[in-house]
Protein backbone atom coordinates (compact mmCIF):
# COMPACT_ATOMS: atom_id res chain seq x y z
CA UNK A 1 0.00 0.00 0.00
CA UNK A 2 1.31 4.07 -0.75
CA UNK A 3 0.76 6.12 1.55
CA UNK A 4 -0.41 9.56 0.67
CA UNK A 5 0.53 12.81 3.04
CA UNK A 6 -0.21 16.66 2.04
CA UNK A 7 -0.38 19.57 3.82
CA UNK A 8 -2.02 22.25 2.00
CA UNK A 9 -4.67 22.23 -1.00
CA UNK A 10 -2.21 22.34 -3.90
CA UNK A 11 -0.66 19.52 -2.10
CA UNK A 12 -3.92 17.89 -1.45
CA UNK A 13 -5.13 18.54 -4.94
CA UNK A 14 -2.13 16.33 -6.61
CA UNK A 15 -2.45 13.86 -4.09
CA UNK A 16 -6.14 13.51 -5.10
CA UNK A 17 -5.51 12.41 -8.64
CA UNK A 18 -2.95 9.80 -7.79
CA UNK A 19 -5.54 8.31 -5.14
CA UNK A 20 -8.19 8.35 -8.02
CA UNK A 21 -5.57 6.59 -10.43
CA UNK A 22 -4.59 4.24 -7.89
CA UNK A 23 -8.13 3.50 -5.76
CA UNK A 24 -6.66 0.15 -4.90
CA UNK A 25 -2.85 0.93 -4.37
CA UNK A 26 -2.99 3.83 -1.88
CA UNK A 27 -4.53 5.31 1.07
CA UNK A 28 -4.57 8.87 2.06
CA UNK A 29 -3.69 10.25 5.36
CA UNK A 30 -5.13 13.18 6.78
CA UNK A 31 -4.31 15.50 9.84
CA UNK A 32 -1.65 16.89 11.01
CA UNK A 33 1.87 15.95 8.38
CA UNK A 34 3.38 14.73 11.21
CA UNK A 35 1.37 12.39 12.80
CA UNK A 36 -0.18 11.27 9.44
CA UNK A 37 3.85 10.25 8.40
CA UNK A 38 4.07 8.32 11.58
CA UNK A 39 1.18 6.54 10.73
CA UNK A 40 1.40 5.82 6.93
CA UNK A 41 5.90 4.64 7.61
CA UNK A 42 4.06 2.28 9.87
CA UNK A 43 1.23 0.91 7.98
CA UNK A 44 2.61 1.51 4.01
CA UNK A 45 5.66 -0.04 1.81
CA UNK A 46 5.39 2.83 0.28
CA UNK A 47 4.70 6.90 0.88
CA UNK A 48 4.11 9.74 -1.45
CA UNK A 49 4.48 13.27 0.67
CA UNK A 50 3.38 16.06 -1.09
CA UNK A 51 5.40 18.57 1.03
CA UNK A 52 8.84 20.09 0.98
CA UNK A 53 12.05 17.58 0.99
CA UNK A 54 13.50 19.57 4.24
CA UNK A 55 9.75 19.26 6.25
CA UNK A 56 9.85 15.35 4.85
CA UNK A 57 13.47 14.80 5.86
CA UNK A 58 13.04 16.13 9.60
CA UNK A 59 9.77 14.04 10.04
CA UNK A 60 11.20 10.62 8.50
CA UNK A 61 14.44 11.12 10.28
CA UNK A 62 13.34 9.61 14.37
CA UNK A 63 11.94 6.42 12.18
CA UNK A 64 14.40 5.33 9.50
CA UNK A 65 15.78 1.98 10.43
CA UNK A 66 16.88 -0.47 8.24
CA UNK A 67 17.16 0.68 5.03
CA UNK A 68 16.41 -2.89 3.94
CA UNK A 69 13.07 -2.75 5.81
CA UNK A 70 12.35 0.86 5.72
CA UNK A 71 9.42 1.84 3.30
CA UNK A 72 10.39 3.98 0.22
CA UNK A 73 9.32 7.70 -0.01
CA UNK A 74 8.92 9.74 -2.91
CA UNK A 75 8.52 13.66 -1.79
CA UNK A 76 6.33 16.13 -4.54
CA UNK A 77 6.93 19.73 -4.66
CA UNK A 78 4.24 22.30 -3.91
CA UNK A 79 3.72 23.03 -7.62
CA UNK A 80 3.82 19.03 -8.47
CA UNK A 81 7.08 20.00 -10.89
CA UNK A 82 9.35 17.21 -9.52
CA UNK A 83 9.22 13.45 -7.86
CA UNK A 84 12.07 13.26 -5.58
CA UNK A 85 12.92 9.62 -4.70
CA UNK A 86 13.90 10.67 -1.51
CA UNK A 87 14.21 7.40 1.31
CA UNK A 88 14.40 3.68 -0.02
CA UNK A 89 15.40 4.02 -3.91
CA UNK A 90 16.19 0.25 -4.26
CA UNK A 91 15.41 -1.73 -1.42
CA UNK A 92 11.71 0.77 -0.92
CA UNK A 93 11.03 0.83 -4.10
CA UNK A 94 11.20 4.45 -4.41
CA UNK A 95 13.45 5.26 -7.64
CA UNK A 96 10.49 2.95 -9.30
CA UNK A 97 7.27 5.32 -7.84
CA UNK A 98 8.86 8.26 -8.19
CA UNK A 99 9.32 7.63 -12.37
CA UNK A 100 5.53 6.12 -11.89
CA UNK A 101 4.42 9.62 -9.66
CA UNK A 102 5.98 11.67 -12.42
CA UNK A 103 4.40 10.03 -15.29
CA UNK A 104 0.84 10.41 -14.08
CA UNK A 105 1.31 13.93 -12.35
CA UNK A 106 3.60 15.16 -15.48
CA UNK A 107 6.41 15.79 -13.29
CA UNK A 108 10.22 15.42 -13.49
CA UNK A 109 11.47 12.39 -11.66
CA UNK A 110 14.62 12.68 -9.81
CA UNK A 111 16.84 9.59 -9.22
CA UNK A 112 19.93 10.14 -7.41
CA UNK A 113 21.29 6.95 -6.56
CA UNK A 114 24.54 6.77 -8.41
CA UNK A 115 23.99 3.40 -10.22
CA UNK A 116 20.62 4.71 -11.23
CA UNK A 117 22.04 8.55 -12.19
CA UNK A 118 24.42 6.97 -15.06
CA UNK A 119 22.08 4.03 -16.09
CA UNK A 120 23.42 0.74 -14.45
CA UNK A 121 21.39 -1.25 -13.06
CA UNK A 122 22.15 -1.57 -9.07
CA UNK A 123 23.05 -4.87 -7.67
CA UNK A 124 20.17 -4.57 -5.45
CA UNK A 125 17.95 -4.39 -8.04
CA UNK A 126 18.82 -7.30 -10.17
CA UNK A 127 15.48 -9.04 -8.42
CA UNK A 128 17.62 -11.84 -6.48
CA UNK A 129 18.49 -11.80 -3.19
CA UNK A 130 22.36 -10.30 -2.89
CA UNK A 131 24.78 -10.88 0.23
CA UNK A 132 27.85 -9.53 0.72
CA UNK A 133 29.58 -6.14 -0.14
CA UNK A 134 27.18 -4.71 -2.26
CA UNK A 135 27.98 -1.18 -1.60
CA UNK A 136 31.70 -1.62 -2.19
CA UNK A 137 31.41 -3.79 -5.70
CA UNK A 138 28.14 -1.19 -6.72
CA UNK A 139 31.34 1.18 -5.97
CA UNK A 140 34.00 -0.63 -7.76
CA UNK A 141 31.48 -0.65 -11.14
CA UNK A 142 30.73 3.03 -10.81
CA UNK A 143 34.54 3.69 -11.00
CA UNK A 144 35.21 1.75 -13.91
CA UNK A 145 37.02 -1.14 -12.60
CA UNK A 146 36.64 -4.63 -13.40
CA UNK A 147 34.32 -6.66 -12.12
CA UNK A 148 34.32 -9.98 -12.49
CA UNK A 149 30.75 -12.45 -12.85
CA UNK A 150 31.16 -16.02 -11.77
CA UNK A 151 27.90 -18.07 -13.11
CA UNK A 152 27.74 -21.06 -11.27
CA UNK A 153 24.65 -21.31 -12.37
CA UNK A 154 22.91 -20.28 -15.48
CA UNK A 155 20.56 -17.43 -14.88
CA UNK A 156 19.13 -14.64 -17.28
CA UNK A 157 20.23 -11.16 -15.75
CA UNK A 158 19.72 -7.41 -16.77
CA UNK A 159 22.49 -5.68 -18.23
CA UNK A 160 26.12 -5.13 -16.04
CA UNK A 161 29.36 -4.51 -17.50
CA UNK A 162 31.09 -7.50 -16.25
CA UNK A 163 34.54 -8.46 -16.75
CA UNK A 164 36.58 -11.69 -17.16
CA UNK A 165 38.47 -10.74 -14.45
CA UNK A 166 38.47 -8.55 -11.71
CA UNK A 167 39.32 -7.39 -8.47
CA UNK A 168 35.73 -7.84 -7.59
CA UNK A 169 33.32 -10.21 -8.12
CA UNK A 170 29.98 -10.93 -8.24
CA UNK A 171 29.06 -15.04 -8.32
CA UNK A 172 25.48 -16.10 -9.42
CA UNK A 173 25.13 -19.20 -6.91
CA UNK A 174 22.97 -21.08 -4.99
CA UNK A 175 25.21 -23.46 -3.21
CA UNK A 176 25.77 -22.23 1.00
CA UNK A 177 28.86 -20.03 0.53
CA UNK A 178 29.80 -17.09 2.32
CA UNK A 179 30.74 -14.30 0.51
CA UNK A 180 34.54 -12.98 0.67
CA UNK A 181 35.38 -9.14 1.31
CA UNK A 182 35.08 -8.14 -2.41
CA UNK A 183 32.42 -10.17 -3.59
CA UNK A 184 28.68 -10.11 -3.78
CA UNK A 185 26.48 -13.49 -4.20
CA UNK A 186 23.23 -13.28 -6.12
CA UNK A 187 21.02 -16.20 -5.37
CA UNK A 188 19.06 -17.67 -8.22
CA UNK A 189 15.64 -19.34 -7.67
CA UNK A 190 16.82 -22.66 -9.35
CA UNK A 191 15.98 -25.04 -6.62
CA UNK A 192 12.62 -26.99 -6.17
CA UNK A 193 11.77 -28.62 -2.99
CA UNK A 194 9.50 -31.14 -3.81
CA UNK A 195 7.31 -32.47 -0.57
CA UNK A 196 5.29 -35.63 0.57
CA UNK A 197 4.13 -35.78 4.35
CA UNK A 198 1.56 -38.07 5.99
CA UNK A 199 -1.64 -36.75 6.82
CA UNK A 200 -1.04 -34.48 9.66
CA UNK A 201 2.79 -33.85 9.71
CA UNK A 202 3.52 -31.03 11.68
CA UNK A 203 4.65 -27.84 10.24
CA UNK A 204 8.34 -28.48 12.15
CA UNK A 205 8.56 -31.44 10.87
CA UNK A 206 8.05 -30.62 7.32
CA UNK A 207 10.59 -27.40 7.62
CA UNK A 208 13.12 -28.77 9.22
CA UNK A 209 13.77 -32.27 6.89
CA UNK A 210 13.80 -29.24 4.25
CA UNK A 211 16.11 -26.87 5.94
CA UNK A 212 18.86 -30.23 7.05
CA UNK A 213 18.14 -31.84 3.23
CA UNK A 214 19.80 -28.09 1.53
CA UNK A 215 22.20 -27.55 4.64
CA UNK A 216 23.70 -31.72 4.46
CA UNK A 217 23.84 -30.61 0.21
CA UNK A 218 25.32 -27.39 0.78
CA UNK A 219 22.67 -25.30 -1.11
CA UNK A 220 21.36 -21.80 0.38
CA UNK A 221 17.75 -21.89 1.66
CA UNK A 222 17.38 -18.62 -0.37
CA UNK A 223 17.42 -20.02 -3.88
CA UNK A 224 14.73 -22.13 -3.06
CA UNK A 225 11.61 -20.99 -5.64
CA UNK A 226 9.01 -23.42 -4.60
CA UNK A 227 7.45 -26.42 -3.06
CA UNK A 228 6.02 -28.85 -4.85
CA UNK A 229 3.65 -31.89 -3.82
CA UNK A 230 0.88 -34.02 -5.23
CA UNK A 231 -2.92 -32.27 -5.31
CA UNK A 232 -4.19 -34.36 -2.77
CA UNK A 233 -1.59 -32.32 -0.43
CA UNK A 234 -2.30 -29.38 -1.70
CA UNK A 235 -4.29 -28.11 1.53
CA UNK A 236 -1.80 -30.25 4.19
CA UNK A 237 -1.53 -27.98 6.89
CA UNK A 238 2.54 -28.87 7.03
CA UNK A 239 3.54 -28.21 3.64
CA UNK A 240 1.44 -25.14 3.60
CA UNK A 241 2.88 -23.64 6.38
CA UNK A 242 6.82 -24.87 5.66
CA UNK A 243 5.84 -22.98 2.29
CA UNK A 244 4.59 -20.09 4.48
CA UNK A 245 7.70 -19.51 6.27
CA UNK A 246 9.95 -20.24 3.64
CA UNK A 247 8.15 -17.43 2.02
CA UNK A 248 7.71 -19.56 -1.39
CA UNK A 249 4.57 -20.69 -3.90
CA UNK A 250 3.44 -23.74 -2.88
CA UNK A 251 2.80 -25.75 -6.55
CA UNK A 252 0.57 -28.62 -6.95
CA UNK A 253 0.39 -31.31 -9.67
CA UNK A 254 -2.03 -34.39 -10.48
CA UNK A 255 -1.02 -37.82 -9.19
CA UNK A 256 -1.39 -39.13 -12.96
CA UNK A 257 1.19 -36.44 -13.81
CA UNK A 258 3.30 -37.47 -11.21
CA UNK A 259 2.79 -41.27 -12.14
CA UNK A 260 4.44 -40.36 -15.45
CA UNK A 261 7.67 -38.73 -14.38
CA UNK A 262 10.71 -41.33 -13.95
CA UNK A 263 12.22 -41.44 -10.43
CA UNK A 264 15.03 -43.35 -8.90
CA UNK A 265 13.32 -44.57 -5.76
CA UNK A 266 9.39 -45.21 -6.61
CA UNK A 267 7.54 -47.03 -3.49
CA UNK A 268 4.32 -48.76 -3.22
CA UNK A 269 3.12 -46.07 0.39
CA UNK A 270 2.28 -43.61 -2.32
CA UNK A 271 0.70 -44.82 -4.88
CA UNK A 272 -1.87 -46.75 -2.63
CA UNK A 273 -2.04 -43.47 -1.00
CA UNK A 274 -2.39 -40.78 -3.34
CA UNK A 275 -2.77 -42.41 -6.78
CA UNK A 276 1.14 -42.15 -7.94
CA UNK A 277 4.42 -43.86 -6.80
CA UNK A 278 6.77 -40.68 -5.88
CA UNK A 279 5.42 -37.36 -4.93
CA UNK A 280 8.66 -36.13 -3.44
CA UNK A 281 10.80 -36.76 -6.43
CA UNK A 282 8.12 -36.39 -9.21
CA UNK A 283 6.92 -33.56 -7.37
CA UNK A 284 10.20 -32.09 -8.14
CA UNK A 285 11.32 -33.48 -11.30
CA UNK A 286 8.15 -32.25 -12.69
CA UNK A 287 10.39 -28.89 -13.20
CA UNK A 288 12.59 -30.66 -15.60
CA UNK A 289 16.08 -30.33 -13.41
CA UNK A 290 18.54 -32.14 -11.85
CA UNK A 291 17.65 -34.21 -8.98
CA UNK A 292 20.34 -33.21 -6.36
CA UNK A 293 18.91 -34.35 -3.43
CA UNK A 294 17.08 -37.38 -4.24
CA UNK A 295 14.17 -38.84 -1.70
CA UNK A 296 15.08 -38.63 1.79
CA UNK A 297 12.69 -38.89 4.81
CA UNK A 298 12.47 -37.31 8.62
CA UNK A 299 14.09 -38.36 11.31
CA UNK A 300 11.15 -38.98 13.61
CA UNK A 301 9.69 -42.16 14.40
CA UNK A 302 7.89 -42.81 12.04
CA UNK A 303 8.29 -40.55 9.08
CA UNK A 304 5.92 -38.14 8.13
CA UNK A 305 7.48 -36.29 5.61
CA UNK A 306 9.70 -36.90 2.78
CA UNK A 307 11.58 -34.37 0.38
CA UNK A 308 13.75 -33.96 -2.80
CA UNK A 309 15.60 -31.38 -4.34
CA UNK A 310 16.24 -30.68 -7.91
CA UNK A 311 18.13 -27.50 -9.40
CA UNK A 312 16.03 -26.51 -12.80
CA UNK A 313 17.42 -24.94 -15.08
CA UNK A 314 17.16 -21.30 -16.29
CA UNK A 315 14.85 -20.41 -18.22
CA UNK A 316 16.24 -17.35 -21.06
CA UNK A 317 13.26 -14.63 -21.50
CA UNK A 318 11.96 -13.08 -24.45
CA UNK A 319 10.39 -10.18 -24.68
CA UNK A 320 9.13 -8.60 -27.91
CA UNK A 321 8.72 -5.16 -27.62
CA UNK A 322 6.94 -2.51 -29.68
CA UNK A 323 9.22 1.13 -29.72
CA UNK A 324 5.78 2.76 -31.40
CA UNK A 325 5.27 4.71 -33.81
CA UNK A 326 8.18 6.79 -33.44
CA UNK A 327 7.64 9.74 -31.15
CA UNK A 328 9.53 9.14 -27.73
CA UNK A 329 6.38 9.80 -25.77
CA UNK A 330 4.27 6.85 -27.18
CA UNK A 331 7.22 4.64 -26.16
CA UNK A 332 5.12 3.17 -23.64
CA UNK A 333 7.02 2.59 -19.71
CA UNK A 334 7.07 -1.04 -19.79
CA UNK A 335 8.26 -1.17 -23.56
CA UNK A 336 11.03 1.04 -21.53
CA UNK A 337 11.16 -1.48 -18.18
CA UNK A 338 12.06 -3.79 -20.66
CA UNK A 339 14.72 -2.35 -22.52
CA UNK A 340 16.43 -1.33 -19.41
CA UNK A 341 16.02 -5.25 -18.16
CA UNK A 342 17.06 -7.32 -21.39
CA UNK A 343 20.94 -8.01 -21.64
CA UNK A 344 20.77 -8.78 -24.99
CA UNK A 345 18.61 -6.31 -27.74
CA UNK A 346 18.02 -7.60 -31.00
CA UNK A 347 16.65 -5.06 -33.76
CA UNK A 348 16.71 -3.43 -36.81
CA UNK A 349 19.90 -0.92 -37.03
CA UNK A 350 17.28 1.93 -37.51
CA UNK A 351 14.66 0.97 -34.29
CA UNK A 352 18.51 0.33 -32.57
CA UNK A 353 18.80 4.36 -33.01
CA UNK A 354 15.69 5.75 -32.01
CA UNK A 355 16.07 3.85 -28.31
CA UNK A 356 19.92 3.76 -28.03
CA UNK A 357 19.84 6.08 -25.03
CA UNK A 358 17.96 3.76 -23.35
CA UNK A 359 19.91 1.25 -23.42
CA UNK A 360 22.13 0.45 -20.22
CA UNK A 361 25.73 0.06 -20.18
CA UNK A 362 26.76 -3.54 -20.77
CA UNK A 363 23.59 -4.60 -23.19
CA UNK A 364 25.18 -6.14 -25.47
CA UNK A 365 23.50 -4.82 -29.25
CA UNK A 366 22.32 -6.97 -32.06
CA UNK A 367 21.69 -5.16 -34.73
CA UNK A 368 21.04 -5.72 -38.29
CA UNK A 369 19.65 -4.06 -41.88
CA UNK A 370 16.57 -4.25 -43.83
CA UNK A 371 14.85 -7.73 -44.95
CA UNK A 372 16.74 -10.00 -42.37
CA UNK A 373 13.65 -9.98 -40.07
CA UNK A 374 13.40 -14.34 -40.16
CA UNK A 375 17.23 -14.23 -39.12
CA UNK A 376 16.72 -11.22 -36.42
CA UNK A 377 13.95 -13.63 -34.73
CA UNK A 378 16.27 -16.76 -34.79
CA UNK A 379 18.79 -14.86 -33.20
CA UNK A 380 16.58 -13.69 -30.35
CA UNK A 381 15.19 -17.15 -29.53
CA UNK A 382 18.97 -18.13 -29.54
CA UNK A 383 20.05 -16.05 -27.55
CA UNK A 384 17.22 -16.69 -25.00
CA UNK A 385 18.24 -20.01 -25.11
CA UNK A 386 21.02 -19.60 -24.04
CA UNK A 387 19.57 -18.23 -20.39
CA UNK A 388 19.82 -14.50 -21.73
CA UNK A 389 17.09 -11.45 -20.91
CA UNK A 390 16.31 -10.67 -24.97
CA UNK A 391 14.74 -7.80 -25.91
CA UNK A 392 13.89 -7.92 -29.83
CA UNK A 393 12.35 -4.90 -30.83
CA UNK A 394 9.92 -3.75 -33.64
CA UNK A 395 8.36 -0.69 -35.02
CA UNK A 396 4.29 0.28 -33.60
CA UNK A 397 3.32 -2.94 -32.24
CA UNK A 398 5.67 -5.72 -32.93
CA UNK A 399 2.39 -8.11 -33.09
CA UNK A 400 1.23 -6.05 -36.00
CA UNK A 401 3.51 -6.51 -39.11
CA UNK A 402 6.42 -6.87 -37.03
CA UNK A 403 8.22 -9.23 -35.12
CA UNK A 404 6.26 -11.00 -33.21
CA UNK A 405 5.29 -13.43 -35.32
CA UNK A 406 8.32 -14.81 -37.13
CA UNK A 407 9.81 -15.02 -33.72
CA UNK A 408 6.94 -16.97 -31.86
CA UNK A 409 7.33 -18.98 -34.97
CA UNK A 410 10.74 -19.85 -34.15
CA UNK A 411 10.27 -20.31 -30.03
CA UNK A 412 9.31 -23.24 -28.26
CA UNK A 413 8.22 -23.92 -24.56
CA UNK A 414 12.03 -23.83 -23.43
CA UNK A 415 12.17 -20.31 -22.92
CA UNK A 416 9.45 -17.26 -21.44
CA UNK A 417 7.95 -15.01 -23.97
CA UNK A 418 6.05 -11.80 -22.85
CA UNK A 419 5.07 -9.57 -25.60
CA UNK A 420 4.73 -5.39 -24.96
CA UNK A 421 2.30 -3.95 -26.63
CA UNK A 422 3.39 -0.44 -28.78
CA UNK A 423 1.51 2.22 -30.23
CA UNK A 424 0.40 1.26 -33.89
CA UNK A 425 1.16 3.27 -37.24
CA UNK A 426 -2.74 2.92 -38.20
CA UNK A 427 -3.52 4.21 -34.42
CA UNK A 428 -0.96 7.20 -34.56
CA UNK A 429 -2.06 7.62 -38.07
CA UNK A 430 -5.61 8.26 -36.99
CA UNK A 431 -5.28 9.95 -34.48
CA UNK A 432 -3.62 12.67 -36.63
CA UNK A 433 -6.43 12.63 -38.99
CA UNK A 434 -9.41 12.42 -36.62
CA UNK A 435 -11.29 9.28 -36.05
CA UNK A 436 -11.54 7.56 -38.82
CA UNK A 437 -11.33 4.32 -36.95
CA UNK A 438 -14.45 4.65 -35.55
CA UNK A 439 -16.21 1.19 -35.98
CA UNK A 440 -15.20 -1.83 -37.63
CA UNK A 441 -11.41 -1.45 -39.80
CA UNK A 442 -9.11 -3.56 -41.09
CA UNK A 443 -5.20 -3.02 -41.79
CA UNK A 444 -4.10 -4.77 -44.60
CA UNK A 445 -0.29 -4.83 -45.93
CA UNK A 446 0.22 -4.03 -49.73
CA UNK A 447 3.66 -6.06 -49.51
CA UNK A 448 3.83 -9.03 -52.06
CA UNK A 449 6.81 -9.93 -50.84
CA UNK A 450 5.86 -13.13 -48.17
CA UNK A 451 2.12 -12.67 -49.83
CA UNK A 452 1.08 -13.49 -53.02
CA UNK A 453 -0.81 -10.27 -54.86
CA UNK A 454 -4.12 -12.63 -55.37
CA UNK A 455 -4.39 -13.40 -51.67
CA UNK A 456 -4.26 -9.27 -50.80
CA UNK A 457 -6.69 -8.61 -53.70
CA UNK A 458 -9.11 -11.08 -52.67
CA UNK A 459 -9.15 -9.52 -48.59
CA UNK A 460 -9.19 -6.08 -50.28
CA UNK A 461 -12.11 -7.16 -51.53
CA UNK A 462 -13.87 -8.64 -48.92
CA UNK A 463 -12.78 -5.36 -47.17
CA UNK A 464 -14.86 -3.44 -49.92
CA UNK A 465 -17.97 -5.60 -49.94
CA UNK A 466 -18.24 -5.18 -46.31
CA UNK A 467 -17.94 -1.67 -46.60
CA UNK A 468 -15.11 -1.75 -43.80
CA UNK A 469 -12.62 1.32 -43.40
CA UNK A 470 -9.11 -0.41 -44.53
CA UNK A 471 -5.92 0.97 -43.65
CA UNK A 472 -3.06 0.44 -45.52
CA UNK A 473 0.55 -0.66 -44.62
CA UNK A 474 3.52 -0.82 -46.97
CA UNK A 475 1.29 1.26 -49.52
CA UNK A 476 4.02 1.95 -52.15
CA UNK A 477 7.80 1.68 -52.56
CA UNK A 478 10.29 2.18 -55.67
CA UNK A 479 10.10 -1.28 -56.44
CA UNK A 480 6.07 -1.67 -55.75
CA UNK A 481 4.20 1.12 -57.70
CA UNK A 482 1.01 -0.69 -59.11
CA UNK A 483 -0.53 -2.26 -55.86
CA UNK A 484 -2.06 0.88 -54.49
CA UNK A 485 -3.65 1.97 -57.52
CA UNK A 486 -5.18 -1.67 -58.49
CA UNK A 487 -6.55 -1.55 -54.60
CA UNK A 488 -8.01 1.40 -54.69
CA UNK A 489 -9.81 0.61 -57.53
CA UNK A 490 -11.07 -2.83 -55.87
CA UNK A 491 -12.60 -0.04 -53.21
CA UNK A 492 -13.64 2.13 -55.83
CA UNK A 493 -16.26 -0.79 -57.59
CA UNK A 494 -17.86 -0.49 -53.92
CA UNK A 495 -17.63 3.28 -52.68
CA UNK A 496 -18.21 6.45 -53.99
CA UNK A 497 -15.44 8.94 -55.79
CA UNK A 498 -15.95 11.38 -52.62
CA UNK A 499 -15.09 8.79 -49.48
CA UNK A 500 -12.88 10.44 -47.65
CA UNK A 501 -9.20 8.87 -47.44
CA UNK A 502 -6.17 10.33 -45.29
CA UNK A 503 -2.67 10.23 -45.46
CA UNK A 504 -0.49 10.70 -43.13
CA UNK A 505 3.41 10.52 -43.52
CA UNK A 506 5.74 9.75 -40.25
CA UNK A 507 3.06 9.63 -37.73
CA UNK A 508 4.25 11.25 -34.46
CA UNK A 509 7.61 11.96 -35.78
CA UNK A 510 9.33 15.53 -36.16
CA UNK A 511 8.59 15.80 -40.06
CA UNK A 512 5.10 14.28 -39.74
CA UNK A 513 3.08 15.17 -42.62
CA UNK A 514 -1.22 14.68 -42.84
CA UNK A 515 -3.59 15.69 -45.56
CA UNK A 516 -7.21 14.42 -45.81
CA UNK A 517 -8.43 13.60 -49.56
CA UNK A 518 -10.78 11.51 -51.59
CA UNK A 519 -10.64 8.08 -53.18
CA UNK A 520 -10.84 9.70 -56.43
CA UNK A 521 -8.43 12.47 -55.63
CA UNK A 522 -5.58 10.58 -54.20
CA UNK A 523 -2.41 10.36 -56.34
CA UNK A 524 -0.79 7.04 -55.23
CA UNK A 525 2.45 9.02 -56.20
CA UNK A 526 2.32 11.02 -53.40
CA UNK A 527 2.73 7.59 -51.40
CA UNK A 528 5.79 6.00 -49.61
CA UNK A 529 6.59 3.57 -47.18
CA UNK A 530 6.71 5.92 -44.66
CA UNK A 531 3.38 6.48 -45.31
CA UNK A 532 -0.24 4.84 -44.00
CA UNK A 533 -2.99 5.48 -46.07
CA UNK A 534 -6.53 5.26 -44.77
CA UNK A 535 -9.97 4.48 -46.85
CA UNK A 536 -13.08 5.37 -44.85
CA UNK A 537 -16.42 3.79 -45.31
CA UNK A 538 -19.62 4.69 -46.71
CA UNK A 539 -20.26 6.23 -43.57
CA UNK A 540 -16.87 8.23 -43.04
CA UNK A 541 -17.31 12.08 -43.52
CA UNK A 542 -15.02 15.02 -43.63
CA UNK A 543 -16.35 17.22 -41.12
CA UNK A 544 -14.32 20.48 -40.41
CA UNK A 545 -11.17 19.08 -41.55
CA UNK A 546 -11.44 15.89 -39.52
CA UNK A 547 -11.84 12.33 -40.39
CA UNK A 548 -14.74 10.69 -38.76
CA UNK A 549 -16.16 7.38 -38.85
CA UNK A 550 -19.40 7.25 -36.95
CA UNK A 551 -19.91 4.45 -34.25
CA UNK A 552 -23.03 3.96 -36.14
CA UNK A 553 -24.90 1.64 -32.87
CA UNK A 554 -28.07 2.05 -32.34
CA UNK A 555 -28.03 3.20 -29.01
CA UNK A 556 -26.91 6.86 -30.59
CA UNK A 557 -30.48 6.77 -31.76
CA UNK A 558 -32.64 5.59 -28.84
CA UNK A 559 -34.55 7.36 -26.51
CA UNK A 560 -32.34 8.65 -23.49
CA UNK A 561 -34.67 6.30 -20.97
CA UNK A 562 -33.89 3.23 -23.02
CA UNK A 563 -30.20 3.71 -23.06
Amino acid sequence: MIGLISATAAGAAARDRLAAAWPDRTRVYEGPAGEAVRAAFAECDRLVCFLATGATVRLLAPLLGDKAADPGVVCVDEGGRFAVSLVGGHGGGANELAHEVAQLLGAEPVVTTATDAVGLAGLDTLGLPAEGAVAAVSRALLDGEPVALEAEVAWPLPPVPFAEQGAYTVRLTDRAVRPGPREVLLRPPSLVVGVGASRGAPVEEVLGLIEEALREAGLSVRSVAELATVDAKSEEPGIVAAAGRLGVPLVTYPAGELAAVSVPNPSDAPLAAVGTPSVAEAAALRSGGELLVPKRKSAATPAMATCAVVRRPGRGRLAVVGLGPGARDLLTPRAAAELRRASVLVGLDQYVDQIRDLIRPGTRVLESGLGAEEERARTAVAEAREGHAVALIGSGDAGVYAMASPALAEASDDIDVVGVPGVTAALAAGAVLGAPLGHDHVSISLSDLHTPWEVIERRVRAAAEADIVVTFYNPRSRGRDWQLPKALAVLSDHREPGTPVGVVRNASRPDESARLTTLAGLDPATVDMMTVVTVGNTATRNIAGRMVTPRGYRWQHAPEGAR
